[in-house]
């Protein structure tokens, strides 16, 4: 005896026989259905007591419980929609499951708020970091009034001009480095074996120029006489002054480095990579090197841009391999290697700032540019008429003036300087 309505249930069989319990033999008949003996499903019956066309079980739209079919049941799986509550009598997810689209979504966006946060953090303290640096480095640069006005001074051109010195300074150099150097100990004055004047266009690529220390100039207050001899009567700002007048140029900035201060920049930054086409050995600046592609030392460095005893050309020929020296040891600097290294870029700034002088006007981010520049910059000697030129204070270095006049115009109005008056760097092999 069953409490249950017969057909409440959608899998369930109706019994065979009694009232409305089965097809009337002539409607089983009709049908072509039903085996003698056996329990036969009861169809639904259409108006025309016909089974319905619209399928066996179809009941019309919005109608519910009609006679015939089965009562409106709950889903046997029924998964509530994002933000719906689940209709009575539906099954639930079991205890401690996240119900789908609400706390597994919000553990994902809590995880990668956290990310984020944690990412900006990091962000700001390398911005802090990297900014408090760079003024704290800035403000080491040591810094003198090198660049004054005075009448006649030429005026400001395109681009901006560098003037590059090299100081024979021992100034951070040890006595047991300057015997093993060859430095001396009793400098007397202050000389400058290298000069270059570094043109930064206002598009394109920079140029850098030689002048031959022994060049044949005038010099303020002391007459026709070396470049060199400048710096030992005045110091930086005289050679700045003789270097205006003698090129037409406006110098903008200007960068001096000693002995001990180009030693400490090449080793902060695990040495420079040199190709030398034939061995150097010379006893003067106690250099002794191979031939051949290797890395100098600090050391090393600086016998290499202060040799020449070992050159036809001697200065000509050293001048064009400071330029070569100057460029890859910029490029070491400035590439991804160092500035990403921590270990290789910090010391290298401090030691470039503790090394380094620089006129009033410079900062930190001008020094940047002026780097980035000597990474790959044209060269050249300025025109030379004569190499062994007599004058009243020995041999000196005549320069062409009028293919110098024409350098120097280009550069001063951002012109491209004619291949003709660019002669390139190369090294020598003896």
């Amino acid at each position: 005896m069953n409490e249950w309505p017969e057909g409440w249930f959608r899998d369930e069989k109706p019994a065979s026989g009694g009232a409305g319990g089965g097809l009337s033999p002539g409607a089983a008949g009709a049908a072509g259905a039903g085996v003698p003996g056996e329990p036969t499903e009861q169809l639904p019956v259409g108006a025309a007591g016909a089974p319905s066309a619209a399928g066996a079980y179809a009941r019309p739209a919005g109608q519910r419980g009609r006679a015939g079919a089965w009562p409106e049941q709950p889903p046997l799986h029924a998964e509530p929609r994002t933000g719906q509550r689940p209709p009575a009598g539906a099954p639930r997810p079991p205890a401690g499951r996240p119900q789908p689209g609400r706390g597994g979504r919000r553990t994902g966006r809590s995880r990668t708020r956290r990310v984020l946060l944690i990412a900006g953090i990091v962000v700001l303290v390398l911005l802090i970091v990297i900014g408090a640096m760079y003024f704290y480095l800035d403000s080491q640069l040591n810094r003198r009034n090198v660049l004054v006005d005075y009448p006649g001074r030429p005026a400001a051109g395109a681009g901006q001009n560098w003037l590059i010195t090299g100081s024979d300074s021992r100034r951070g150099l040890t006595a047991a480095q300057k015997r093993q150097l060859h430095t001396g100990f009793d400098a007397v004055g202050h000389r400058s074996d290298t000069v270059l004047v570094l043109h930064i266009p206002s598009n394109g690529r920079a140029v850098l120029i030689s002048l031959p220390r022994d060049s044949f100039v005038q010099i303020p207050g002391y007459g026709g006489n070396k470049l060199n001899a400048a710096f030992s009567f005045g110091g930086p700002r005289l050679l700045a002054k003789t270097v205006q007048n003698a090129t037409g140029l406006r110098i903008d900035h200007y960068m001096q480095i000693g002995f001990g201060g180009l030693m400490n920049v090449v080793d902060a930054v695990g040495g420079v990579r040199m190709c030398l086409p034939g061995p150097i050995n010379d006893p003067a600046s106690g250099l002794n090197l191979k031939a051949g592609c290797q890395t100098l030392d600090g050391a090393e460095a600086l016998g290499y841009v202060r040799t020449r005893h070992n050159f036809n050309e001697q200065d000509l020929q050293r001048v064009q391999d400071q330029r070569l020296f100057l460029r890859a040891l910029l490029r070491k600097t400035t590439s991804p290697g160092t500035l990403l290294n921590p270990f290789a870029a910090v010391p290298a700034a401090f030691g470039a700032t503790n090394a380094l002088m620089v006129d009033s006007g410079t900062h930190l981010y001008q020094l940047m540019q002026a780097a980035l520049a000597l990474r790959n910059p044209q060269t050249t000697t300025v025109p030379i008429a004569s190499a062994n030129y007599v004058t009243a204070a020995g041999d000196a270095v005549l320069w062409d003036s009028a293919r110098a006049k024409e350098l120097f115009s280009d550069l001063n109005h951002d012109r491209p300087v004619p291949k003709n008056l660019l002669s390139g760097s190369h090294q020598s092999a003896q």
